[in-house]
């Protein structure tokens, strides 16, 4: 029998941003338990709980500052067991964030690590003495700035990936795994379905924690080839399947940036006994120059279909995909790859269209589903992400001008996704009564559920079809992926076959109309249109075509079957 996450459809909720219950304009768990209908009526399966522990909230949850208490500002844990309890009953499932590379430094074993350096949760942590004056190694934290923080009690430095907030768990440590494990088994027997494993891949350092060679100009340098797939990484999560996971059926996704396909088969090779999927970030990379991700560039079409049929390919026999265009830490989509403007609803539909067609595990991001757009803000002051503020301050001092920071910002700053949920077209977009933790987006009046679930040709209705067709085509689910007109600089095309039934996909990525020839072999003329956003011309199934701007269609058909 198929694990039930392979025909699963997963929705994210960011809680903070999510539905507001007592007006304190922070979203909390009786805000997520009033919209569990909202959700049931999408069609989804299972929801992936953003973090809602204890935490100083240095990194919006990120940063746990007690694994088995949830976040005051969020609830209560019998808030908590009640949502579960409410998801189990109807028919959904749950699966929590698991945030283990790092803690919080108001985590009680941090805070004991610091005490000295016989403390029994020293080792807990990885602490470096200085070479003379500078950092044990020249690391870039991921946020900015040096990967290391001088403790002036014991003299030493902590390694921070992150925040320094953020300091990293020490996993050679066999006393720390353990605990970890333990936890995980208490959540696990709580009843939650699984876990979404946060940066997962960097838990296994490379032992002597070089230097990392510093490009032109740079300060720091990456490191992250000393700490991404590290040595012991497999053992490790080998280990965690084995201590915390087994017994429980449940799914688990690994955050991963920088996998490879090769190293993902072995992530996710049933055989192997790790995780089920990965979330790689390849595909996310490709709008942004050698500098990194606030280097604008503009996505080339080619790239990213080679960049998706590879891990459609490579994760074909063994392993599974998970399919995403959006999350917590991403920009919107419709504003990044489509047209958030004239074309918003037919962009935003066939980028669903492209991504929902492909073999794997679906990821539906909060307000994805009505098509929420990037925020405009106009002030530094309006942001609330560490990442983009601590960005903005080093940008500034290398001299940057403030109009090509803010263009950055309005392209990729994770707050374009944290922005409240819009429900209505009321104050606060009927989020909260409240003043908001962060604006909300001035486009509300126009983009909420309240009018999405009205009109019946908006893109919340066509996410509900694309998930219906998933749960009904076990073609969509199974069947085998082959990229089509691969050279073709509009049109990104592909198949799936799965014995006598085929699917023939077809989006035009841009705002122009455009000709396609179908190669041979692939033909349309006993092929029914399953779903599609392009109402100007939704026959004509000759192979010769003409795809209006962002057009999505799907055909269907099934050997010894013709159309009528």
């Amino acid at each position: 029998m198929e694990p039930w996450w392979k025909n699963s459809v997963v929705y994210q909720i960011y809680p903070r941003s999510f539905m507001d219950s007592n007006n304190d304009g922070i979203g909390d768990l009786q805000g997520v338990k009033s919209k569990l209908n909202y959700l049931k009526q999408l069609g989804i399966d299972v929801i992936w709980l953003s973090p809602v522990y204890d935490s100083p909230n240095d990194d919006n949850g990120y940063d746990i500052r007690d694994y088995q208490q949830i976040m005051d500002e969020f609830g209560t844990m019998d808030d908590w067991d009640q949502l579960l309890k409410e998801v189990h009953d109807m028919g959904m499932k749950l699966i929590m964030d698991l945030v283990v590379n790092h803690s919080s430094d108001e985590h009680v074993w941090f805070t004991q690590s610091k005490q000295s350096k016989d403390n029994h949760y020293r080792d807990y942590y990885i602490w470096r003495d200085g070479k003379g004056l500078k950092e044990p190694n020249n690391w870039r934290s991921n946020f900015g700035g040096s990967a290391w923080k001088l403790d002036e009690q014991t003299d030493q430095y902590y390694l921070h990936l992150f925040s320094e907030k953020q300091p990293d768990l020490n996993w050679e440590n066999r006393n720390l795994r353990h605990d970890i494990y333990q936890m995980m088994r208490w959540w696990l027997n709580k009843g939650i379905d699984g876990f979404r494993m946060d940066v997962i891949n960097f838990i296994s350092k490379v032992d002597d924690l070089p230097d990392d060679e510093l490009k032109p100009g740079q300060t720091y340098a990456s490191g992250s080839k000393y700490y991404r797939n590290g040595p012991k990484i497999h053992e490790f999560l080998q280990e965690m399947n084995k201590e915390a996971l087994a017994g429980f059926d449940v799914m688990t996704v690994g955050e991963m940036p920088g996998v490879q396909p090769e190293q993902a088969q072995l992530y996710t090779d049933p055989s192997r006994t790790e995780l089920n999927m990965v979330f790689q970030f390849e595909h996310m990379g490709l709008d942004q120059g050698p500098n990194g991700k606030w280097e604008l560039s503009p996505l080339k079409l080619r790239d990213l279909k080679r960049s998706l049929s590879k891990w459609q390919y490579a994760l074909e026999e063994k392993g599974w995909n998970s399919l995403y265009f959006n999350n917590h830490d991403q920009p919107r989509s419709v504003s990044r790859f489509g047209d958030d403007g004239v074309c918003r609803i037919k962009s935003a539909k066939m980028l669903a269209t492209l991504l929902h067609m492909m073999k794997g595990t679906p990821y539906v991001y909060q307000g994805e589903e009505i098509g929420m757009t990037n925020v405009p803000f106009t002030s530094i002051n309006q942001y609330r992400d560490i990442e983009t503020l601590n960005i903005y301050k080093e940008l500034r001092a290398d001299g940057k001008s403030e109009e090509d920071i803010f263009k950055s910002l309005h392209a990729k700053s994770r707050d374009n996704a944290r922005t409240p949920m819009q429900w209505s077209d009321q104050e606060q977009a009927g989020f909260t009564n409240g003043v908001p933790w962060i604006d909300v987006n001035p486009n509300y009046k126009e983009i909420n559920v309240q009018k999405a679930i009205a009109d019946p040709h908006s893109i919340y209705h066509y996410y509900r079809k694309l998930i219906e067709l998933r749960k009904s085509y076990d073609v969509i689910v199974n069947g085998t992926y082959e990229l089509i007109l691969e050279d073709d600089p509009n049109v990104f095309a592909y198949t799936r076959t799965l014995e006598d039934e085929q699917l023939i996909v077809l989006c035009n990525f841009y705002g122009k109309k455009t000709s396609v020839s179908l190669p041979e072999g692939v033909q349309l003329s006993e092929a029914t249109l399953l779903v599609g956003n392009d109402e100007e011309n939704e026959i004509g199934l000759e192979n010769e075509l003409v795809l209006s701007p962002y057009a999505a269609r799907v055909y269907y058909k099934k050997e010894g079957v013709t159309n009528e």
